[in-house]
């Protein structure tokens, strides 16, 4: 089979979605609909509609979009139906129920930024990071019941480099996996298409990868200068880790660090301890050393880095992170 006579619908939201359905558009594939979150509501009356990224790029290229609140809304599966895709493939987009998933007569493959079975669920790039690991990369599978566990299909590799944090690694695997999908795609044009099992793939301890909220993000200091350094880069820069700086004043104020390095030093002070030369350097105790914070936000203000922020605001001595 051509590749123009294989129909094809593509499901996903974010840029990492519209990056890879870009690519197969520009390879020639026969992208015959997308399928994607509704607008969301923005503004502070809510009154002003935003597209995903996905809908923006298939409008531009005509492109049939569907928009579902539901996803076993009766409308929107005969609307799939009639559709006719020979397959579907998913990218970052919402779990599937069977009669979505099932449909197509090639079946639905996803693309899973970890390296299944590990970092099952919302968040992998994110707690890949998190977890100090030194490699993920990006899984190609088909779907069935339960949510990241089909057949894999392809694998590929990636270090994580020490000077990596989330947002590199996201524009990292997003390339990589607009291959990998490329790349199962001509397979299963070919007819070649070799699955692996999940559960035939040994694992050790398998890590999870829920969805972030902002109380995840919080920082806490008791922890090894590694895994907190881990942390914030794994949280850099969206959403954010963060932390409330406690001032001797008695004031508070939410405080978000995008980016930090450990620093050798035989000083052990009780964690969330704040050291501050008032100009350029601003260090925070852990369990066991200290970090050097980079770059920060506060409240109304914007991301900047350490000396640029101490340029205008003071820490006195006493003030601590909690």
């Amino acid at each position: 089979m051509e590749k123009k006579e294989l129909r094809i619908v593509f499901m996903g939201t974010p840029e990492f979605a519209e990056f890879i359905l870009r690519r197969l558009v520009e390879e020639g594939y026969n992208i015959i609909g997308v399928v994607t979150m509704p607008d969301k509501p923005m503004g502070r009356h809510g009154s002003v509609l935003q597209s995903s990224p996905v809908k923006k790029y298939s409008v531009e290229q005509g492109i049939p979009v569907l928009q579902p609140e539901r996803l076993k809304d009766p409308a929107f599966i005969e609307q799939l139906s009639s559709l006719k895709a020979d397959l579907q493939i998913v990218v970052a987009f919402r779990m599937l129920p069977e009669v979505v998933w099932s449909m197509p007569r090639l079946g639905t493959f996803n693309l899973h930024a970890s390296l299944l079975p590990q970092y099952r669920g919302a968040a992998p790039i994110n707690w890949a990071i998190i977890n100090g690991d030194k490699e993920t990369g990006v899984t190609t599978f088909f779907l069935k019941h339960e949510i990241d566990t089909g057949d894999i299909i392809h694998q590929e590799r990636i270090p994580i480099l020490s000077g990596d944090n989330a947002g590199t690694m996201h524009d990292k695997l997003m390339c990589l996996g607009a291959d990998q999908t490329v790349r199962t795609l001509q397979d299963i044009l070919s007819g070649n298409i070799r699955t692996i099992a999940q559960d035939s793939i040994p694992a050790g301890d398998l890590r999870p990868a829920p969805k972030i909220f902002k109380e995840t993000c919080r920082i806490d200091w008791a922890q090894p200068t590694t895994r907190v350094h881990d942390f914030i880069r794994g949280l850099s820069p969206y959403p954010a880790a963060w932390t409330v700086l406690h001032n001797t004043d008695g004031t508070q104020i939410d405080f978000k660090i995008f980016s930090s390095e450990p620093v050798e030093t035989s000083r052990l002070l009780p964690p969330g301890t704040i050291t501050c030369d008032g100009r350029r350097n601003l260090q925070v105790a852990t369990a066991d050393g200290m970090l050097q914070i980079l770059e920060v936000q506060i409240s109304g203000k914007k991301r900047m880095p350490t000396p640029a922020f101490l340029c205008g605001n003071t820490l006195g001595d006493g003030s601590v992170f909690m």
